[in-house]
């Protein structure tokens, strides 16, 4: 990443204090459970540690460190029976979900040997759950609930852990990092106009916005023959490089731009970068406009997320699946096969070289780009055949917020000749019914592809956010 953001997770535990002086072992067993759970965590996020709470006063406290911290996501580890009076202080003054991790430590107990302090702290699945959720459900907090064991390790358990980590970063990375306009949206594309206030207030993205003169000198003061070379090298590994735009004096102008932008990414903190140029393309600014695509390209490859059309929406879908996956590709419906039973999704202008497993991407140069004016270096992408997720986020007429999902299976076949990095999707539903039920969700046009099947995840980053899901096939 570019710009490194971490999430920041609050985590406790805990448990009825009443229990401790009736059954003195229990102290040490459950400070030793937390410490084991802690190290479950991946080291990808922060932990805000919480400790372990067994009174109403021990919880104040720790939610006076998640408030402080701004945690982006709270775990509670249930180690026994607790009231819901111990959790609420932690967390009501939270607006983010907390997680309720309901492990038992032993698959079953010795039911010959074991008494009291043995049920309540190693095999006491814990009845509280459902108290704390009807109590976070009264103070409108959102929750969810883990149930597992302990014994033997639980896959499901640490699956869930880490889909819950990967969406909090998004929610630090969109708090930490801001979006850039530069420009603005294609003229007549309604769908992609939004409200950049109502955007800080909803996704706590900040907008900032930039004229193309400041674009097309960005580059004036980057004299690094080092850096440059270095960078021209990441070009050529990153990209086949076709026909007449191998000529290495253009790539090695693109170098220099790609230097520059890295630091103005860096300096602006941009995870978000949404653009549209409708100029005339002359002089500079067509030399700016002729290698836009690619050089955005190496940017979305280290994790800022570039939206073509200054479409802000599908920048945040790409960023967020970049987030939680590791890939993020610009895509739309391009055309239906009704022989073939699949949809062709795509999308011409800068992708992710992390997208194209297939094959290496491959960049060449374009006479026009449709659309749009001017010409230049175009790339192309080459997804793998597999599983394959969809993201797109659109608003209602309010200005909330809406997530439409749906997964697929990208198979082999022939695509257009164009130049365009495409897909043949095939669904649950025939093509007809799924662009009918994707369609009546009113998605933008343009949304955001990932390598794999992540609707579990984006369902976590939906309710990080608050943000209703709507899912069209899985």
């Amino acid at each position: 990443m570019l710009v490194e953001t971490k999430a920041r997770v609050g985590v406790f535990s805990i448990a009825l204090g009443a229990y401790l002086p009736q059954f003195p072992t229990l102290e040490e067993e459950f400070k030793s459970q937390f410490e084991a759970f802690k190290k479950t965590i991946p080291d990808t996020v922060e932990i805000i540690d919480g400790g372990l709470v067994t009174t109403k006063e021990l919880s104040q406290a720790a939610g006076d460190k998640f408030r402080a911290a701004d945690v982006d996501l709270v775990f509670m580890q249930l180690l026994t029976y607790a009231t819901s009076y111990n959790m609420l202080p932690a967390v009501k003054d939270l607006d983010v979900p907390v997680v309720l991790v309901n492990l038992q430590k032993l698959k079953a107990l010795d039911y010959d040997t074991a008494g009291t302090a043995e049920w309540l702290g190693e095999a006491y699945a814990c009845g509280a759950v459902g108290e704390m959720v009807a109590d976070l459900n009264r103070y409108g907090k959102r929750s969810a609930v883990i149930t597992g064991v302990v014994e033997g390790g639980d896959p499901d358990v640490t699956r869930e852990i880490d889909e819950w980590c990967r969406a909090a970063q998004c929610r630090r990375r969109f708090r930490d990092t801001n979006i850039a306009q530069i420009g603005r949206p294609y003229p007549g594309m309604m769908d992609l106009y939004i409200d950049e206030s109502n955007l800080y207030r909803r996704m706590h993205l900040y907008t900032k916005q930039f004229d193309w003169e400041k674009i097309w000198a960005i580059a004036d003061d980057v004299n690094d023959e080092a850096a440059i070379d270095e960078k021209l090298s990441d070009i050529h590994n990153t990209f086949d490089i076709l026909g007449e735009g191998s000529d290495d004096e253009k790539l090695r102008e693109m170098a220099k731009y790609v230097v520059a932008f890295e630091k103005w990414v860096q300096t602006e903190k941009l995870g978000l970068i949404a653009s549209h140029y409708d100029g005339f393309a002359k002089g500079q600014a067509g030399v700016v406009d002729s290698l836009l695509i690619p050089a955005f390209s190496m940017l979305i490859k280290q994790g800022t997320a570039c939206a073509v059309e200054g479409d802000m929406k599908v920048a945040i879908a790409m960023s967020i699946l970049k987030t939680i996956s590791g890939t993020g590709q610009l895509a739309e419906m391009y055309t239906i096969d009704f022989n073939d039973g699949v949809t062709l999704i795509g999308h011409s202008g800068s992708g992710d070289a992390d997208f194209s497993q297939a094959k290496k991407p491959t960049m060449k140069v374009m006479d026009v780009f449709h659309g749009k004016t001017g010409g230049g270096y175009l790339t192309q992408f080459y997804p793998p055949a597999g599983p394959v997720t969809y993201l797109a986020i659109t608003q209602d007429g309010e200005g909330y917020f809406k997530f439409v999902a749906a997964e697929g299976v990208n198979e082999e076949g022939k695509i257009l000749n164009n130049g365009d990095t495409m897909m043949r999707t095939r669904f649950a539903l025939s093509p007809s019914e799924f662009v009918t039920k994707w369609s009546e969700t009113g998605p933008t046009h343009h949304f955001a592809a990932a390598v794999g099947q992540h609707i579990d995840t984006i369902a976590k980053v939906a309710k990080i956010f608050d943000v209703p899901l709507e899912i069209v096939t899985r």
